[in-house]
């Protein structure tokens, strides 16, 4: 089975993301997603909640960040801890039973990990449509995930409800998120996806900014 998974959403758990859970599901299969992965920033009970309230497909994950650059792991069961090194947030996460994955790793201004990217690593996120540069940030992460032998995913990395959906992993597995992280950690995926429109960064910025006054 082929499934269509956006493997890196922020939903209002995150203190930069405008997404409700009721959003997330909404633009997730209105862009016809059949699962996404909720990965906020350093917190892993929204996503537990999310899995648990709703019938569509969530992967519980986390944004972890470590003191070399931000980190995601997939299907952790506990919370992992920020300010670790990208090396021990590796180590915690597959303690956790989840995989780590390299997330923006050559993107400028967002904690990219560029020369910390290791064989320890399950997968490198090779398209990320909130990066700019676009193609940069592609080719950087295919030579990462070239190089390491490692498998190569994508995702959205959206914090506004339309982003959603823009950058997305082909999984070849059932719908069962134990079975579609063995998918990834087998290199059985693959990326997706285009950069996130102007406009509609443009008016997630818009609206932040009202939330803020």
């Amino acid at each position: 089975m082929k499934l269509k998974i956006d493997l890196h959403v922020h939903t209002s758990y995150s203190h930069d993301s405008l997404i409700t859970p009721e959003e997330l599901v909404f633009y997730a299969k209105n862009h016809g997603l059949d699962g996404v992965a909720v990965t906020d920033h350093d917190r892993l009970d929204g996503a537990l909640k999310i899995a648990k309230e709703t019938d569509f497909l969530i992967i519980p994950g986390m944004e972890i960040t470590s003191k070399d650059g931000h980190v995601i792991g997939l299907n952790v069961k506990e919370p992992v801890p920020p300010g670790l090194s990208a090396d021990e947030t590796v180590d915690r996460i597959h303690e956790a039973d989840g995989i780590a994955v390299a997330c923006h790793p050559g993107v400028p201004f967002k904690g990219s990990l560029r020369e910390h990217v290791t064989s320890k690593f399950d997968a490198v996120e090779v398209i990320n449509a909130s990066a700019f540069p676009f193609r940069y940030s592609i080719r950087y992460g295919e030579k990462i995930a070239s190089r390491l032998g490692k498998a190569r995913v994508a995702g959205s990395d959206a914090h506004y409800g339309p982003e959603i959906g823009y950058a997305y992993t082909v999984v070849d597995a059932e719908s069962e998120v134990d079975e579609i992280i063995e998918a990834v950690r087998k290199g059985k995926c693959l990326p997706f996806g285009t950069a996130i429109p102007l406009k509609i960064r443009l008016k997630r910025k818009i609206l932040v900014l009202e939330r803020k006054f």
